[in-house]
């Protein structure tokens, strides 16, 4: 087996494969370290590949020294990079949710309250769908039929008793 150092020599003056064999060396020190940082399980892959990516582009930084040290830098830099797109994304997409929410209030003459947002997520995706997109996306019952499968008259019913069912839910009765 070819030790650190020279797979990195090698791999800088542009060989691929010790650049492989030198990430299939470290891919389980990049994941354990990922996840002991609080990357979610779901995450790790996509960190350990931006993480790949990272070292494939700026090895020829890379000085000497302990290889473990500045490879755990590059990580922490991804992870914390995936950390802050992380929360921008959490961060829009409850903007949008409370977006919706408000056309759905408005709609529905009602003041903007979290609450009905939490109502119709509770309903079931029969009656959901529908109501997401008639006030939301403002499709018409045809559209409506046409994306679910289902005959007009029975879009008409469902968006009915999903009012009945969003009605009794900000009541209290369900």
């Amino acid at each position: 087996m070819i030790d650190t150092e020279q797979l990195i020599q090698q791999a800088k003056s542009g060989d691929l494969s010790a650049f492989e064999d030198l990430i299939a060396q470290y891919i389980p020190t990049i994941e354990r370290f990922a996840f002991q940082c609080g990357v979610p399980f779901h995450h790790i892959d996509d960190v350990t590949q931006e993480v790949c990516i990272k070292l494939y582009r700026f090895l020829h930084q890379y000085e000497g020294g302990k290889f473990t040290t500045w490879l755990y830098q590059v990580t922490l830099n991804v992870v914390r990079d995936d950390y802050r797109k992380q929360q921008t994304m959490h961060t829009k997409i409850a903007h949008y949710q409370k977006e919706a929410a408000q056309q759905l209030y408005e709609k529905f003459n009602l003041d903007f309250d979290e609450d009905l947002h939490q109502a119709i997520i509770q309903l079931d995706d029969n009656y959901k769908i529908p109501i997401v997109l008639f006030y939301f996306h403002e499709l018409t019952y045809k559209e409506i039929a046409k994306v679910l499968h289902i005959s007009m008259p029975n879009v008409k019913l469902r968006l009915l008793r999903a009012k009945k069912k969003l009605k009794s839910i900000l009541e209290g009765n369900l």
